[in-house]
């Protein structure tokens, strides 16, 4: 049995955005997950960067917590919320495939000290922000507020990439 509930079907209950992000929490669920494992990779790196005497650990740790983790929790969980129809599973798996590839090269061409491959996984990482913004663009039910935070987010986090590189 498919659910599909939409942003204007549930304006008439008393707290819509939570109720439509608990419906569309099968699309929000593997940014999430990815997400909170991001998150505790980098808290790991960050805990082990003192005692192996590892220079890239701060920045590494960073990347992770605030790109991998927190980063795509947040577009994953704004686009299952903003959508007025779910995102389909391709595109859907397309954002992960591009986000957690260019954030895995990101952090490769650090480690290994090749820029190249760091440049890469910021225009991979700019490809994944592209695909939030087009699959958010058709959003009629949310409020207007949170689309334009949304896409304000998408933005900043692009901007970001050139100045992280």
């Amino acid at each position: 049995m498919t659910v599909t509930t939409s942003v204007a079907d549930l304006s008439s209950k008393t707290d819509p955005p939570f109720d439509l992000l608990l419906a569309r929490w099968r699309e929000a669920r593997p940014f999430c997950l990815i997400g909170a494992a991001a998150v505790i990779a980098g808290g790991l790196a960050a805990a082990r960067t003192r005692p192996l005497d590892f220079h890239l650990g701060p920045g590494v740790a960073a990347f992770l917590v605030l790109v991998g983790g927190v980063g795509q929790i947040a577009l994953g969980t704004g686009q299952a919320w903003l959508v007025d129809e779910r995102t389909s599973k391709p595109v859907v798996n397309w954002e992960l495939v591009a986000w957690n590839a260019g954030s895995v090269l990101t952090i490769a061409g650090t480690l290994v000290g090749v820029p190249a491959v760091t440049t890469i996984g910021g225009l991979v990482l700019g490809v994944a922000l592209a695909l939030f913004f087009i699959a958010t663009r058709e959003s009629s039910g949310a409020p207007r507020w949170l689309r334009w935070a949304y896409r304000g987010f998408v933005g900043a986090v692009l901007l970001s990439i050139p100045i992280g590189l």
